[in-house]
């Protein structure tokens, strides 16, 4: 399938600039290369498990999983528009500097190699992120 397609493909639901503005669905603009091309990877070969991608990554050649990575590490992350709740964003504010979160994520929290951009993703997507990774 050609890249466009798989790009049309992916902003589908991810959205077409990379920003998702569905629920729970992770924006991919700006996440790092090889971030989108690890897990991409890991799903395909199933170690990670994400049932609703396992019909998109099932056939992924390896060049396509690295083109798509470039496409997405190239776009420009935006907020979403979801509502913020201010007391929880403080209070996540003051969690990341003890829980040394910014070590991996790096300060601005735009993530790097292996490690997922935090800043300007979705907040339904991240809290659920977050619980699954802590459990």
């Amino acid at each position: 399938m050609p890249l466009a397609e798989r790009i049309a493909q992916c902003g589908a639901c991810h959205g077409e600039d990379g920003n998702s503005q569905q629920e729970k669905i992770p924006s991919l603009a700006g996440q790092p290369e090889f971030f989108v091309l690890n897990q991409l990877f890991l799903m395909r070969e199933g170690v990670r498990q994400v049932e609703a991608m396992m019909p998109f990554v099932k056939e992924l050649k390896d060049a396509e999983m690295d083109a798509l990575a470039k496409h997405y590490a190239k776009l420009a992350p935006k907020p979403s528009d979801e509502k913020i709740d201010a007391a929880l964003a403080k209070r996540g504010e003051e969690m990341s500097g003890p829980l040394r979160c910014a070590s991996c994520h790096l300060p601005d929290f735009s993530g790097q190699q292996q490690m997922p951009r935090l800043a300007k993703q979705r907040v339904d997507y991240l809290l659920h992120s977050l619980k699954e990774y802590r459990d």
